[in-house]
């Protein structure tokens, strides 16, 4: 690709390009020792060199990495002088689950700039968590700001926006300076230009970049030096992955699972991993099924050198058939580092 000059920023690699992406078979459905189906996606495999040690599918084409781009959006608002850190930092690069302690969050940051819940502009919504929306929906608690998960993320830019005297009322907009400051920065940790905008589910813009150029951001911020915008977003993401993503939620159990691991999670079967030598992953599932996301982002990290002892409990769910166990999500071959019986 070749370089170019953005935001006045250093050089970054022109964008991906926008095509149909050529993914490959990543997962199979396995019933009773028969492939009933294939997942398509993407995954890449980077080393602590930053060389990609495995490539499956298309890591080249630019797509939208969804909340998986949440942490970076973080490390923007703090280069723009957001003063958060601890769990209220990992709240505002969260998908969290609803949970009274997000909720609780999310209004100690509009609080703490002075602002009210009815400045969001974030989509009305139910809690994430299935449990807790079933609690309101039977408390008959209705959609709210606060409640949909990308609040917190919301209530940071308000807070970043009012610090630097940026008008409130459109600060989703993408000519904005919080969201051209945000660009300015998904370019710089990616290393290549943004090649599509578009609305997030949220109503924030959404940028486009490759499956490899995430997986780069990804390191960026996990191998930052301490004190750094990028270090300190991956610290708060670690120390409270439960603020990060919710209770039960599978990144954060994936993070205590994997010591220095940061990882997010994004809708449309995206996730990214890295670890603070510089290793990473990245997976982008077609068909959006999160049923495979887990076990190939974990298949992933084993083939990335992560002890497959650790990352046992992300194999895959069980499939059954009448009751008993009859298969389950598999990772492809090329990825299988993980223990798992053989297709019989």
């Amino acid at each position: 690709m070749n370089p170019t000059l953005t935001h006045g920023g250093p050089p970054v690699a022109a964008a991906p390009v926008i095509r149909e992406p050529l993914h490959a078979p990543v997962a199979h459905l396995v019933r009773g020792g028969v492939i009933e189906g294939i997942h398509y996606g993407s995954v890449v495999v980077l080393g602590a060199d930053g060389g990609v040690e495995l490539r499956i599918g298309d890591i080249e084409a630019a797509f939208y990495p969804r909340s998986a781009l949440k942490p970076v959006q973080a490390v923007a608002m703090l280069r723009a002088g957001l003063p958060l850190d601890g769990e209220l930092l990992a709240l505002a690069a969260a998908s969290h689950s609803g949970e009274e302690r997000h909720l609780a969050g999310t209004r100690r940051i509009l609080e703490t700039a002075g602002l009210s819940e009815q400045r969001l502009r974030n989509i009305p919504d139910l809690p994430f968590d299935p449990v807790v929306r079933e609690t309101w929906i039977r408390d008959r608690r209705m959609p709210s700001r606060l409640a949909q998960n990308c609040s917190g993320k919301h209530a940071a830019m308000l807070y970043t926006a009012r610090l630097n005297d940026w008008s409130l009322d459109d600060y989703l907009d993408p000519a904005h300076p919080l969201q051209r400051a945000i660009a300015a920065t998904v370019e710089d940790l990616t290393g290549q230009a943004v090649a599509q905008v578009t609305v997030d589910g949220c109503g924030a813009p959404l940028f486009s970049v490759s499956l490899q150029g995430l997986a780069r951001a990804a390191v960026r911020i996990a191998t930052a030096a301490p004190g750094t915008p990028e270090a300190r977003v991956a610290d708060a993401m670690r120390e409270h992955a439960e603020m990060a993503s919710g209770s039960g939620r599978d990144v954060a159990a994936l993070m205590r699972a994997v010591p220095g691991l940061l990882a997010k999670d994004g809708f449309e079967g995206v996730q990214v991993a890295a670890l603070p030598d510089g290793r990473a992953v990245a997976v982008k599932i077609a068909d959006g099924a999160d049923r495979a996301r887990v076990p190939v982002a974990a298949a992933a990290l084993a083939r990335a050198g992560v002890d497959p002892a650790a990352l046992a409990e992300f194999a895959g769910a069980p499939l059954l058939g009448g009751g008993a166990v009859v298969g389950s999500v598999r990772p492809v071959r090329a990825l299988g580092a993980l223990d798992r019986p053989a297709y019989a």
